[in-house]
């Protein structure tokens, strides 16, 4: 007797909502794996980082004027530097390959390792780039620090930021930055936040009252591990003008992806276009792909 194939299976979009189930169902494996460990770690004190926050200037700034009113915004989870499959040895060139692909002017880093020993990859991205970067460590990683950094084509005004560790097993903090231009001034703030739901609850909620998304034109940018809909999400898209939670382009993982984990949250600014990077190099040099979103400032009053 002849197989009888299935609808979902002569649809394409029926293997694509099959492959979101089973990685949202292999997401979900990884949170209750991480409350395990919470469990089993409890007492566990984890390494102070060597510093609060960083800012530099690059060796060689690169002209560029004053900002517009409309630029590229992005952001790009690089896993550490290891790869697709996070068990290579780290290698940053390929992570700064794609960040250079991506030609944005203001660019939200999260699981940036800089080294305790030899040469700081972030510090030797954002000269080659002529770009300003700030980098607010969240943990210290057997390798060194491990956190979240901004690269900026203009000088960075000011710098905060906001402690979101509200599990003894997930370190995470938000970083922000202001900027000024030709239009009103602007307010970026990066963060990765948790994998456990209730956690990221809270840490949204936090994120909502920082005084920098509420003084004037901001986004909110990084690696929000929202696979599904949640309260961190209706949250997030109750208070901040943003693209419906279907529109947003699936950027996880790499090779063939199909959750929506980065994101560009707006208040103030008007977001024009949202894409993922779907290069060759993207695909391979993290387990994200970055996404990037073109924004559009408003006049100065």
């Amino acid at each position: 007797m002849p197989t009888r194939h299935t609808k979902s299976s002569r649809n394409p979009k029926g293997r694509i909502t099959q492959l979101r189930d089973r990685w949202r169902a292999r997401a979900e494996g990884r949170v209750a794996s991480a409350r395990r460990a919470a469990d089993a770690t409890s007492r566990v004190v984890a390494p102070t980082p060597r510093e609060l926050c960083s800012i530099r200037s690059p060796a060689v700034p690169i002209s560029t004027g004053v900002m517009s009113r409309t630029i590229q915004v992005a952001t790009y989870n690089v896993h550490r530097w290891t790869g697709l499959n996070g068990r290579s040895k780290p290698d940053p060139a390929r992570a700064c390959f794609v960040i250079s692909e991506l030609d944005a002017d203001v660019i939200a880093l999260q699981e940036v390792l800089r080294p305790l020993k030899g040469d700081d990859p972030l510090a030797a991205l954002a000269d080659a780039l002529g770009m300003h970067l700030t980098f607010a460590p969240t943990r210290v990683h057997r390798l060194g620090d491990l956190g979240n950094a901004i690269l900026s084509r203009w000088p960075i005004q000011s710098v905060s930021v906001l402690d979101l560790s509200f599990s003894r097993i997930e370190k995470r903090v938000a970083v922000a930055a202001r900027f000024h231009g030709d239009g009103a001034p602007l307010a970026v703030v990066a963060t990765h936040l948790a994998l456990v739901d209730r956690t990221r609850h809270l840490q949204v909620r936090e994120l909502l009252e920082h005084p920098h998304l509420h003084s004037g034109p901001a986004v909110l940018v990084g690696d929000m591990n929202a696979w599904r809909q949640c309260k961190a999400t209706r949250a997030l898209e109750g208070a901040l003008r943003a693209h419906g939670n279907l529109e947003w382009p699936p950027s996880f993982p790499a090779a063939r992806p199909v959750l929506a984990l980065d994101r560009v949250y707006a208040r103030g600014v008007k977001i024009l276009d949202v894409s993922a990077h779907a290069s060759p190099a993207a695909r391979r040099a993290s387990d994200h792909l970055p996404v990037l979103a073109r924004i559009e400032i408003p006049e100065a009053s």
